[in-house]
Protein backbone atom coordinates (compact mmCIF):
# COMPACT_ATOMS: atom_id res chain seq x y z
CA UNK A 1 0.00 0.00 0.00
CA UNK A 2 2.97 2.59 0.98
CA UNK A 3 4.93 2.21 -1.97
CA UNK A 4 4.02 4.68 -3.89
CA UNK A 5 4.64 7.04 -0.30
CA UNK A 6 7.79 7.14 -1.25
CA UNK A 7 7.37 8.58 -4.85
CA UNK A 8 4.68 11.06 -3.70
CA UNK A 9 5.63 12.53 -0.30
CA UNK A 10 8.82 14.57 -1.77
CA UNK A 11 7.54 14.48 -5.54
CA UNK A 12 8.17 17.42 -7.48
CA UNK A 13 4.88 20.12 -7.58
CA UNK A 14 3.96 20.90 -11.17
CA UNK A 15 2.43 23.95 -9.46
CA UNK A 16 3.69 27.01 -7.59
CA UNK A 17 1.89 26.83 -4.51
CA UNK A 18 4.35 26.47 -1.95
CA UNK A 19 6.76 28.86 -0.49
CA UNK A 20 9.81 26.78 -0.97
CA UNK A 21 12.12 27.77 2.05
CA UNK A 22 9.53 27.27 4.46
CA UNK A 23 8.26 24.20 3.27
CA UNK A 24 12.00 22.59 3.31
CA UNK A 25 12.12 24.25 7.02
CA UNK A 26 8.72 22.51 7.69
CA UNK A 27 9.34 19.25 6.53
CA UNK A 28 13.03 18.67 7.59
CA UNK A 29 11.90 19.59 10.99
CA UNK A 30 8.79 17.42 10.62
CA UNK A 31 11.09 14.21 9.31
CA UNK A 32 14.08 14.63 11.76
CA UNK A 33 11.29 14.89 14.96
CA UNK A 34 9.67 11.53 13.25
CA UNK A 35 12.99 9.89 13.19
CA UNK A 36 14.05 11.38 16.30
CA UNK A 37 10.60 9.77 18.54
CA UNK A 38 10.31 6.68 16.23
CA UNK A 39 13.42 5.47 16.28
CA UNK A 40 13.54 6.06 20.14
CA UNK A 41 10.41 4.86 21.12
CA UNK A 42 10.05 1.57 19.41
CA UNK A 43 13.44 0.70 20.10
CA UNK A 44 12.56 0.82 23.99
CA UNK A 45 9.29 -0.40 23.22
CA UNK A 46 11.29 -3.85 22.27
CA UNK A 47 13.68 -3.58 25.20
CA UNK A 48 11.04 -3.17 27.41
CA UNK A 49 9.23 -6.17 26.71
CA UNK A 50 12.88 -7.81 26.12
CA UNK A 51 13.73 -7.30 29.80
CA UNK A 52 10.66 -7.51 31.82
CA UNK A 53 9.29 -11.36 32.41
CA UNK A 54 5.80 -10.08 33.56
CA UNK A 55 5.71 -8.51 30.25
CA UNK A 56 5.87 -11.45 27.68
CA UNK A 57 2.78 -11.90 26.86
CA UNK A 58 1.30 -12.50 23.15
CA UNK A 59 0.23 -8.85 23.10
CA UNK A 60 2.79 -7.46 24.07
CA UNK A 61 4.70 -10.10 21.53
CA UNK A 62 2.82 -8.53 18.85
CA UNK A 63 3.35 -4.40 20.03
CA UNK A 64 6.62 -4.95 19.53
CA UNK A 65 6.36 -6.61 16.29
CA UNK A 66 4.30 -3.37 15.05
CA UNK A 67 7.30 -1.18 16.74
CA UNK A 68 10.17 -3.69 14.98
CA UNK A 69 7.88 -2.92 11.98
CA UNK A 70 7.75 1.21 12.62
CA UNK A 71 11.17 1.26 12.55
CA UNK A 72 11.41 0.41 8.92
CA UNK A 73 10.47 4.12 8.36
CA UNK A 74 13.43 5.99 10.03
CA UNK A 75 15.52 3.69 8.70
CA UNK A 76 14.49 3.50 5.17
CA UNK A 77 11.90 6.40 4.12
CA UNK A 78 12.56 9.31 5.82
CA UNK A 79 16.21 9.77 4.88
CA UNK A 80 15.44 9.53 1.82
CA UNK A 81 12.49 12.05 1.94
CA UNK A 82 15.24 14.17 3.50
CA UNK A 83 17.16 14.23 0.60
CA UNK A 84 14.58 14.52 -1.71
CA UNK A 85 13.97 17.75 0.01
CA UNK A 86 17.24 19.23 -1.38
CA UNK A 87 17.93 17.23 -4.02
CA UNK A 88 14.95 15.89 -5.95
CA UNK A 89 16.72 12.94 -7.74
CA UNK A 90 18.59 9.68 -7.36
CA UNK A 91 22.00 9.77 -6.17
CA UNK A 92 23.52 6.13 -6.89
CA UNK A 93 23.63 4.48 -10.58
CA UNK A 94 24.50 0.71 -11.71
CA UNK A 95 23.31 -2.17 -9.79
CA UNK A 96 23.44 -0.99 -6.49
CA UNK A 97 21.40 1.96 -7.55
CA UNK A 98 19.22 -0.17 -8.72
CA UNK A 99 18.91 -2.41 -6.04
CA UNK A 100 18.59 0.38 -3.68
CA UNK A 101 15.85 1.85 -5.00
CA UNK A 102 13.87 -1.46 -4.64
CA UNK A 103 14.67 -1.60 -1.23
CA UNK A 104 14.24 1.51 -0.18
CA UNK A 105 10.45 1.12 -1.18
CA UNK A 106 9.70 -2.13 -0.75
CA UNK A 107 9.99 -2.62 3.43
CA UNK A 108 7.82 0.39 3.81
CA UNK A 109 4.75 -1.57 2.02
CA UNK A 110 5.88 -4.07 4.37
CA UNK A 111 6.08 -2.41 7.38
CA UNK A 112 2.36 -1.19 7.47
CA UNK A 113 0.97 -4.63 6.10
CA UNK A 114 2.83 -6.21 9.27
CA UNK A 115 0.93 -3.62 11.35
CA UNK A 116 -2.41 -3.79 9.84
CA UNK A 117 -2.10 -7.97 10.48
CA UNK A 118 -0.48 -7.76 13.83
CA UNK A 119 -3.80 -4.99 14.90
CA UNK A 120 -6.10 -8.18 13.85
CA UNK A 121 -4.16 -10.87 16.16
CA UNK A 122 -3.98 -8.06 19.17
CA UNK A 123 -7.84 -7.90 18.95
CA UNK A 124 -7.92 -11.92 18.19
CA UNK A 125 -6.13 -11.95 21.46
CA UNK A 126 -8.04 -9.71 23.12
CA UNK A 127 -11.62 -11.37 22.05
CA UNK A 128 -9.96 -14.79 23.47
CA UNK A 129 -9.36 -13.17 26.84
CA UNK A 130 -12.63 -11.17 27.57
CA UNK A 131 -15.24 -13.47 25.52
CA UNK A 132 -13.37 -16.97 26.64
CA UNK A 133 -11.10 -15.91 30.12
CA UNK A 134 -11.55 -19.68 30.92
CA UNK A 135 -10.05 -21.72 28.14
CA UNK A 136 -6.76 -21.53 26.65
CA UNK A 137 -5.60 -18.28 24.77
CA UNK A 138 -6.22 -18.25 21.31
CA UNK A 139 -2.97 -16.92 20.89
CA UNK A 140 -0.73 -18.70 23.09
CA UNK A 141 3.54 -17.52 23.28
CA UNK A 142 4.47 -20.69 20.81
CA UNK A 143 1.71 -19.79 18.30
CA UNK A 144 2.51 -16.38 18.54
CA UNK A 145 6.00 -16.50 17.28
CA UNK A 146 4.65 -18.55 14.47
CA UNK A 147 1.90 -15.59 13.45
CA UNK A 148 4.46 -12.77 13.72
CA UNK A 149 6.50 -14.57 11.52
CA UNK A 150 3.41 -15.41 9.13
CA UNK A 151 3.28 -11.83 9.16
CA UNK A 152 6.20 -10.54 7.75
CA UNK A 153 6.02 -13.55 5.10
CA UNK A 154 2.30 -13.31 4.02
CA UNK A 155 3.83 -9.07 3.30
CA UNK A 156 6.49 -9.45 1.47
CA UNK A 157 5.08 -11.88 -0.82
CA UNK A 158 1.71 -9.86 -1.34
CA UNK A 159 3.52 -6.83 -2.04
CA UNK A 160 6.45 -8.48 -3.84
CA UNK A 161 5.36 -6.64 -6.94
CA UNK A 162 6.50 -3.58 -5.96
CA UNK A 163 10.06 -5.54 -6.27
CA UNK A 164 9.63 -5.51 -9.82
CA UNK A 165 7.37 -2.35 -9.87
CA UNK A 166 10.09 0.04 -8.84
CA UNK A 167 13.26 0.95 -11.11
CA UNK A 168 15.66 3.83 -12.21
CA UNK A 169 15.27 5.63 -14.86
CA UNK A 170 16.71 8.73 -16.39
CA UNK A 171 14.94 12.14 -16.93
CA UNK A 172 16.64 15.24 -18.54
CA UNK A 173 20.02 13.84 -16.91
CA UNK A 174 19.00 12.61 -13.52
CA UNK A 175 18.00 9.18 -12.55
CA UNK A 176 15.05 8.94 -10.78
CA UNK A 177 13.78 5.73 -8.41
CA UNK A 178 9.97 5.53 -10.04
CA UNK A 179 7.51 3.06 -10.12
CA UNK A 180 6.69 1.78 -14.01
CA UNK A 181 3.80 -0.40 -13.73
CA UNK A 182 3.53 -1.29 -17.30
CA UNK A 183 7.21 -1.86 -18.21
CA UNK A 184 7.20 -4.59 -15.54
CA UNK A 185 3.94 -6.22 -15.99
CA UNK A 186 2.83 -5.29 -19.52
CA UNK A 187 0.42 -2.95 -20.70
CA UNK A 188 -2.71 -5.07 -19.94
CA UNK A 189 -1.72 -4.85 -16.09
CA UNK A 190 -3.40 -1.99 -13.95
CA UNK A 191 -1.53 -0.87 -11.38
CA UNK A 192 -5.50 0.94 -10.05
CA UNK A 193 -6.85 -2.71 -9.81
CA UNK A 194 -3.46 -4.14 -7.68
CA UNK A 195 -3.60 -0.90 -5.26
CA UNK A 196 -7.76 -1.01 -5.06
CA UNK A 197 -7.29 -5.07 -4.52
CA UNK A 198 -4.59 -4.30 -1.67
CA UNK A 199 -7.31 -1.69 0.13
CA UNK A 200 -10.01 -3.93 0.44
CA UNK A 201 -7.77 -7.05 1.27
CA UNK A 202 -5.07 -5.51 3.29
CA UNK A 203 -7.02 -2.63 5.13
CA UNK A 204 -10.93 -2.78 4.67
CA UNK A 205 -11.52 -6.26 5.29
CA UNK A 206 -9.03 -6.42 8.37
CA UNK A 207 -10.54 -3.46 9.83
CA UNK A 208 -14.31 -4.78 9.62
CA UNK A 209 -13.01 -7.65 11.10
CA UNK A 210 -11.27 -5.61 13.68
CA UNK A 211 -14.45 -3.30 14.43
CA UNK A 212 -16.81 -6.44 14.81
CA UNK A 213 -14.15 -7.88 17.44
CA UNK A 214 -14.02 -5.31 19.56
CA UNK A 215 -17.61 -4.54 19.53
CA UNK A 216 -18.16 -8.06 20.53
CA UNK A 217 -15.64 -7.55 23.27
CA UNK A 218 -17.10 -4.11 24.33
CA UNK A 219 -20.72 -5.82 24.95
CA UNK A 220 -19.08 -8.46 26.72
CA UNK A 221 -17.46 -6.32 29.29
CA UNK A 222 -20.48 -4.41 29.62
CA UNK A 223 -22.72 -7.33 30.66
CA UNK A 224 -20.53 -9.21 32.80
CA UNK A 225 -21.92 -9.45 36.23
CA UNK A 226 -19.59 -10.46 39.73
CA UNK A 227 -21.11 -12.48 41.54
CA UNK A 228 -20.06 -14.11 44.90
CA UNK A 229 -17.90 -13.06 47.42
CA UNK A 230 -16.52 -9.43 48.66
CA UNK A 231 -12.84 -11.13 48.00
CA UNK A 232 -14.16 -12.62 44.65
CA UNK A 233 -15.69 -9.41 43.44
CA UNK A 234 -12.99 -7.30 43.94
CA UNK A 235 -10.56 -9.72 42.34
CA UNK A 236 -12.79 -9.51 39.39
CA UNK A 237 -12.98 -6.44 38.88
CA UNK A 238 -9.37 -5.88 38.69
CA UNK A 239 -9.44 -7.86 36.03
CA UNK A 240 -12.66 -6.11 34.31
CA UNK A 241 -9.98 -3.15 34.90
CA UNK A 242 -7.18 -4.44 33.31
CA UNK A 243 -9.27 -5.67 30.22
CA UNK A 244 -10.65 -2.31 29.76
CA UNK A 245 -7.17 -0.73 29.89
CA UNK A 246 -5.85 -2.93 27.31
CA UNK A 247 -8.85 -2.45 25.46
CA UNK A 248 -8.59 1.47 25.53
CA UNK A 249 -5.23 0.99 24.26
CA UNK A 250 -5.66 -1.51 21.36
CA UNK A 251 -8.93 0.72 20.33
CA UNK A 252 -6.21 3.46 20.24
CA UNK A 253 -3.42 1.83 18.51
CA UNK A 254 -6.24 0.81 15.77
CA UNK A 255 -7.74 4.63 15.51
CA UNK A 256 -4.05 5.91 15.40
CA UNK A 257 -3.59 3.98 12.56
CA UNK A 258 -6.73 4.65 10.52
CA UNK A 259 -6.27 8.85 11.53
CA UNK A 260 -2.60 8.39 9.74
CA UNK A 261 -3.25 6.30 7.17
CA UNK A 262 -7.08 7.68 5.87
CA UNK A 263 -5.76 10.95 4.10
CA UNK A 264 -2.94 8.72 2.17
CA UNK A 265 -5.59 6.06 0.76
CA UNK A 266 -8.12 9.29 0.11
CA UNK A 267 -5.38 10.88 -2.07
CA UNK A 268 -4.94 7.93 -4.22
CA UNK A 269 -8.78 7.34 -5.08
CA UNK A 270 -8.71 10.94 -5.63
CA UNK A 271 -5.73 10.30 -7.87
CA UNK A 272 -7.21 7.47 -9.45
CA UNK A 273 -11.25 7.96 -10.02
CA UNK A 274 -11.30 12.27 -9.86
CA UNK A 275 -7.88 13.10 -11.67
CA UNK A 276 -8.86 16.49 -13.15
CA UNK A 277 -8.12 17.88 -9.68
CA UNK A 278 -4.65 16.46 -9.22
CA UNK A 279 -3.35 19.70 -10.43
CA UNK A 280 -4.93 22.03 -8.45
CA UNK A 281 -3.07 23.60 -5.37
CA UNK A 282 -5.87 22.16 -2.91
CA UNK A 283 -4.55 18.53 -4.03
CA UNK A 284 -0.81 19.50 -3.79
CA UNK A 285 -1.81 20.99 0.03
CA UNK A 286 -3.65 17.88 0.74
CA UNK A 287 -1.14 15.29 -0.90
CA UNK A 288 1.40 16.66 1.13
CA UNK A 289 -0.51 16.31 4.65
CA UNK A 290 -1.41 12.77 3.77
CA UNK A 291 2.06 11.65 3.22
CA UNK A 292 3.34 13.47 6.47
CA UNK A 293 0.69 11.44 8.26
CA UNK A 294 1.28 8.55 6.87
CA UNK A 295 4.79 8.68 7.80
CA UNK A 296 4.08 9.97 10.97
CA UNK A 297 2.00 6.99 12.49
CA UNK A 298 5.59 5.25 12.74
CA UNK A 299 6.29 8.27 15.57
CA UNK A 300 2.58 8.02 17.70
CA UNK A 301 2.07 4.33 18.43
CA UNK A 302 5.44 4.14 21.24
CA UNK A 303 3.17 7.68 22.45
CA UNK A 304 -0.14 5.06 22.57
CA UNK A 305 2.03 2.62 24.24
CA UNK A 306 2.96 4.56 27.34
CA UNK A 307 0.11 6.78 27.14
CA UNK A 308 -2.39 3.84 27.89
CA UNK A 309 0.05 1.37 29.91
CA UNK A 310 1.20 1.64 32.85
CA UNK A 311 3.08 -1.32 32.23
CA UNK A 312 4.90 0.65 29.67
CA UNK A 313 5.54 3.72 31.66
CA UNK A 314 6.64 1.56 34.65
CA UNK A 315 9.26 -0.04 32.14
CA UNK A 316 10.78 2.71 30.92
CA UNK A 317 11.05 3.85 34.41
CA UNK A 318 12.96 1.42 35.16
CA UNK A 319 14.84 1.40 31.79
CA UNK A 320 15.98 5.03 33.19
CA UNK A 321 17.12 4.30 36.71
Amino acid sequence: MSATLNTTMNGTQTLSCYNLTAEKIGKTFFYCLIILVSLSGNTVIGVIVYKTKTMRKPINFLIVNMAMSDLLFPIFLIPRAIQMIYIDSWLIGGPLGQALCKLVSFPIDVSSSVSIQSLVLIAVDRFGAVVFPLRSPLISSKLCTFFILATWIVAMTVLSPYLFAFNLSEYAGELRCQMQWKKAFGESSSFKNYFVSILVINIFIPFVLIAILYIIIFLKLKSQKIPGEQSANIEAEHRRQRERNVLRMAIAIVLGFAICWLPFIIRHLLNFYASDIVMSCGFQYFSSFASMMATGNCAINPCIYFIFSSNYREGLKNLLR
